[in-house]
């Protein structure tokens, strides 16, 4: 089944719709932008989050010890290396046994070579952008899928990459931010495109 992650959560309003779709990994952006946290408040955050899903602390080029906080403090366990995530940083993540995800902008013709747990593909931050999903090569660790992802083509994006999980922030946001309606949907659709409903006998 294509797990999924819902990023960019800020209040416990976002926290609540997590909460009732119940996917594998929930996001909190410690890096620059809207939906910036401080770790104080990831800490409120996660203490909200439902304990089966697993919390992802986003970082851009942050210094390691920022990151090892950010564990420690028990608001995240994993960790999601955007900008340039140099080997020393990813190794001494590994020796501390912490799963990293890193973060590939753009379609690459090549993977990079490396020790963390799971790739991601993404457009770029926040860009909105989708992926020229049938141009990605397969990805020589589980690959999350993100960028413009929303309930309209998540279920297209699986089956052309067939990842092993997506990400969505915007996608699933109004105004008012996490929107319950717009993740529900997003949820199954995953689901529909992992289990497609078997048609029955022709009557």
């Amino acid at each position: 089944m294509t797990k999924v992650k819902l990023c960019g959560l800020m209040t416990l309003a976002d926290v609540a719709v997590i909460n009732a779709a119940r996917p594998d990994f929930a996001g909190f952006v410690f890096a620059a932008g809207r939906h910036q946290v401080t770790l104080a408040q990831a800490q409120q955050l996660r203490a909200a989050l439902a304990p089966a899903i697993v919390s992802v602390g986003v970082f851009v080029n942050a210094p390691l010890e920022a990151m090892l906080a950010a564990v420690a403090s028990g608001a995240v366990t994993m960790i999601q290396l955007h900008g340039h995530a140099s080997a020393v940083t990813v190794a001494a993540l590994h020796r501390h046994r912490i799963p990293v995800i890193q973060v590939v902008q753009g379609a690459p013709t090549a993977w990079p070579v490396t020790q963390v747990t799971y790739l991601m593909a993404d457009a770029g931050a926040g860009s909105g952008r989708t992926l020229p999903w049938a141009q990605l090569p397969p990805a020589p660790k589980p690959l999350f899928l993100a960028g413009g992802l929303t309930p309209r083509n998540v279920q297209q994006a699986i089956q052309v990459v067939h990842p092993f999980a997506v990400d969505v922030s915007s996608g699933i946001e109004t105004a008012a931010g996490k929107n319950a309606e717009l993740t529900a949907a997003f949820m199954a659709q995953v689901r529909a495109a992992t289990h497609p409903i078997e048609k029955g006998p022709s009557l």
